[in-house]
């Protein structure tokens, strides 16, 4: 039997957009509480067939972290380090920096994390806790924002880059990939369709951007790939890449992973920034 679109259901989904919720949210609040997926199909069809006043009221980020590249500058000031930019894309958004950190930076990150790496987890949305996951075969450890001189500089230096507040970033987190050890391709955005997604999101809403910073470099393998689009960056010490999504959707083609790490070892240290203040 067809579930019928009523007036209210159609009220509904506009003060929802306007809140700020995603069409994939809404796809899986509808799901959840008993809708057929062809009924929330034409629900959703019908918005932006019928009431073109929804595009109107479809929310938008206003803000998002990101360099400033008008003028496409080769190289940007992060206020203590002149930073290159290596390579940007547009669709999904990827820039790649150069001469982020220092040698001794990376060797001082690496040396605060050894101590205390354990086998990596990650977030479970379906709990909102966090899990060992196959897919993911590192060592790592997280920082808290500003336990150092070298992170408190860098989280300085990142949102400078960036133009993203501090506050706005989760705390730094260091991988150690050995050889073999990978991160099969994954979002890093937190998928709104699962039930443990409303408690992570408390802490300060979705993530909206990635930046991966390569503090040692292996002998072969290792890369960071986007497989949507075909793109591959090489690890290489002292450079990143950053990566943002306005919406927590495949439509935002950052399906990315880490490539297996062939020779030597791989060390990385990747900031997480959020829509709003991470505590």
């Amino acid at each position: 039997m067809s579930q019928p679109i009523s007036p209210e259901l159609r009220e509904w989904l506009v003060s929802q957009l306007a809140a700020g919720h995603s069409v994939p949210a809404l796809r899986a609040s509808m799901r959840a509480a008993g809708w057929q997926d062809a009924a929330t199909d034409l629900a959703l069809a019908q918005l932006e067939a019928g009431f073109p006043h929804v595009e109107v009221a479809r929310p938008r980020r206003t803000e998002m972290p990101g360099p400033d590249l008008e003028g496409a500058p080769l190289y940007i000031d992060a206020g203590d380090r002149r930073v290159q930019v290596l390579q940007t894309m547009r669709h999904p958004r990827v820039v790649v920096f150069g001469n982020l950190l220092s040698p001794e930076e990376c060797e001082g990150l690496i040396a605060a994390a050894r101590v205390r790496l354990a086998r990596s987890l990650t977030v479970e949305t379906r709990t909102g806790g966090e899990v060992l996951n196959v897919d993911r075969t590192s060592e790592g450890m997280f920082f808290e924002r500003g336990e150092n001189d070298i992170v408190a500089r860098l989280e300085q230096r990142i949102a400078a880059l960036l133009r993203w507040p501090v506050e706005f970033g989760e705390g730094l987190q260091i991988l150690r990939y050995a050889p073999g050890a990978q991160y099969r391709p994954h979002y890093d955005y937190f998928d709104p369709g699962e039930p443990g997604t409303p408690t992570i999101l408390k802490r300060g809403g979705q993530r909206v951007a990635t930046l991966v910073m390569y503090l040692q470099e292996p002998d072969q393998g290792g890369a960071t790939t986007f497989p949507d689009v075909g793109l591959e960056v090489a690890p290489v010490r002292g450079t990143g890449v950053f990566f943002s999504y306005e919406d927590p959707d495949p439509a935002t083609r950052t399906l990315h992973g880490g490539a297996p790490v062939l020779a030597g070892e791989k060390w990385v240290a990747t900031k997480w920034l959020r829509e709003r203040e991470f505590k």
